[in-house]
């Protein structure tokens, strides 16, 4: 089974069968086959824009009236899909991190809600299994719960985290956090932040102060502005994708709780719409739930007849 199976199953079974009961008894690929891919392929959140876009090149590489199989179909449509996920021409898996740069500092955002802690803690997990110095700075200073939940990832991690007193300022942690990490020769800084989307321009502002401060110890960081989304919310996290992308200049994307959800479909409009590369997938509430995206297994995931058709 590959790693994405569990995570995408709800999407497959959900995209299959309509998919099936559209072509069942057809003897050609007819307009109502293409509305019936068309219907399925919003009904998995890949929003219509993304939607129309893959009708449009589905029409262009098969012949009207012309009969094709269900296997064919879905091989036309993991190219297509594949191509759209395929934005750094990496063709393949995502290299999340350079740690030429020491330390790397991950400046990680997203509306509460989304798995944002969970997802640096996880992080820093994976990266201390590889036999990373980590450092996690609890900016979160908004909600006790975020702190707190932070404090027992990082120990049950085995990485070090720093921290402050409820309600300080966010800026002041992130600062101590890169400060620390700086001085005991860090491998990467994960900074939690406040997860309000209560005003554009209080958001900007707020991140541009951690930016700033940041630069004080480290001049190039943050190196990466890790988006958090939840891919069970369907179209609310196209919303939050836009909003935080006004906001600050987001370089990369996690999306989680895929595991139940039939909406993996927002994973590839999100990528298309706002062109930034997805690098880890949340599969999972495990530790190990949390997967380096590889464009490749994901999108034969999504496609897999075989399993539909056990």
């Amino acid at each position: 089974m590959g790693i994405f199976d569990k995570g995408v199953k709800k999407t497959n079974q959900s995209f299959f069968q309509k998919l099936s009961r559209a072509i069942v008894g057809k003897s050609k690929v007819d307009d109502d086959v293409l509305d019936a891919i068309e219907e399925a392929l919003i009904s998995s959140d890949m929003g219509v824009e993304t939607t129309l876009k893959l009708i449009d090149n589905l029409e262009d590489r098969v012949e009207k009236d012309k009969y094709m199989s269900m296997e064919e179909l879905a091989d036309i449509l993991r190219d297509e899909i594949g191509e759209l996920l395929d934005i750094s021409g990496d063709d393949g898996v995502v290299v999340p991190f350079d740690f030429s740069k020491k330390p790397y500092v991950i400046l990680v955002v997203g509306v509460n809600g989304v798995g944002k802690t969970t997802t640096i803690g996880k992080l820093a997990s994976m990266l201390r299994a590889q036999g990373k110095k980590v450092v996690v700075g609890a900016a979160d200073t908004f909600r006790a719960a975020a702190v707190e939940q932070l404090t027992i990832w990082a120990e049950r991690a085995g990485v070090d985290i720093v921290k402050q007193e409820m309600g300080s300022d966010p800026a002041s942690v992130a600062y101590d956090a890169v400060r620390s990490a700086t001085a005991k020769s860090a491998d990467v800084v994960l900074i939690d932040t406040a997860g309000r989307l209560h005003n554009r321009v209080d958001l900007m502002n707020e991140l541009t102060k951690i930016r700033n401060v940041i630069r004080k110890v480290v001049p190039d960081g943050p190196h990466e502005v890790l988006l958090v989304l939840d891919g069970s919310t369907g179209q609310n996290a196209f919303v939050q994708a836009r909003e935080f992308s006004k906001a600050t200049d987001v370089t990369a994307l996690a999306v989680t709780k895929l595991d139940g959800s039939a909406k993996g479909g927002v994973v590839v409009g999100i990528v298309d719409q706002f062109r930034i590369p997805i690098k880890f997938i949340g599969i999972g509430e495990g530790v190990d739930d949390l997967k380096v995206f590889d464009k490749k297994e994901f999108v034969g995931s999504l496609f897999s007849v075989q399993d539909i058709e056990r």
